[in-house]
Formats: structure tokens, sequence, C-alpha cells
């Protein structure tokens, strides 16, 4: 699909159903990258989605992955240690009352400000990512659109990414936030 198409889903995207998200993980396709930017980087990763038992917030990360594509779900890659690479952890919040470029008025967005991330975790930590179903009444498939925020300034980026579900989160997968601070209910 163009970038155009892609634009036009998010634009008219089902919201969230939140709670259908709780504790499941997501292969992720970058939709929009130069093949440049897919072989120097990757083009596939993984989402995940956590509901923090104390404080209710609905969280994630993003989890580095072999480069498998669509076929299965993709392994994680490691540390030395057997960890897996992840970066850009984020919350899942509500849009209403918070303002988006090209008028977008969706339900939800994935907010990377204030999820933890390290200075070094540039540039998630200013992520403020639309987030919709694509079909509704069907969390199987998500469409992203990268929008990043510094201030009261938004950068849309022309940059979108499909999700397709995996399954549950494992409990032994879950992590805490980077700055090892809990989430802030509401």
């Amino acid at each position: 699909m163009s970038n155009e198409a892609l634009h036009a889903i998010v634009m008219q995207g089902t919201p969230l159903d939140v709670d259908a998200l709780a504790d499941t993980s997501y292969t992720g396709i970058d939709c929009s990258m130069p093949a440049l930017f897919h072989r120097l980087m990757w083009k596939s990763f993984r989402k995940t989605f956590h509901r923090d038992p104390d404080t209710g917030v609905l969280r994630g990360w993003n989890v580095k992955v072999e480069q498998t594509g669509w076929d299965r779900p993709p392994a994680p890659r490691r540390d030395g240690r057997g960890r897996p690479l992840t970066f850009g952890h984020y919350e899942v919040r509500e849009a209403a009352g918070e303002r988006f470029p090209g008028g977008w008025a969706g339900g939800h967005y994935l907010d990377y400000r204030h999820a933890g991330n390290r200075f070094t975790d540039f540039p998630a930590r200013i992520g403020f990512c639309p987030l919709v179903t694509v079909n509704p009444g069907d969390p199987g498939l998500l469409l992203g659109w990268e929008v990043f925020r510094l201030g009261s300034v938004l950068l849309p980026i022309r940059d979108y990414w499909v999700l397709r579900r995996e399954g549950a989160l494992a409990p032994e997968d879950v992590l805490p936030r980077p700055d090892g601070q809990r989430a802030l209910s509401g």
C-alpha cells in the first residue's frame, strides 16, 4: 500500500480495545522506510502490551527480532546474558484532549515520552504515535503512524507500521520500565 493509503486508514481507523491488548505481543513490520534503512536497522520487530497490575497502566516496549518477516513469529535478538534486546518503552494513552497532526482524532496513541526511556534511546523518547485497529472489532491487526513531539512542536513522519497479533505475552517476558520507576496510574 502507498503511504497515502496507509495514512487514510490511520485517519479513519477504529480506536483500540485496550483490554484486548493487555498482556499480548505483536509482530511488527515497517511499511514505509527505505530499503537501505531496513538493511541497516530492521524491517520487523515485536511490540508488547502489558497491563501493570499495580497501577492499571497499559504499557509496552519494542523487542529487536531476527529479520524473518510474517512467516512465523520472529525470535528475539538477545544480549550476552540471554536477555531480549529491547528499546522504545511506551504507555498506551487516550488521545482525547491531545493535538495531533492533520487533525487526527483517534482513540489512542503510544506515548514514549513518559515511559522511562533512557536518554540514549532517542528518538524513541519523543514518540507520540497514533495507533488504530484496522478491522473494527478485531484486535488482530493494528496500524501505527510515526509522530514525534518536541515540546509543543509535532513532527509527523510518513512512516507507518503494521502489527499482527502473535499471542499472549509470557509472564517471564514482562520487563520493568527502563528507569526502574512504576508507571503512574491514569
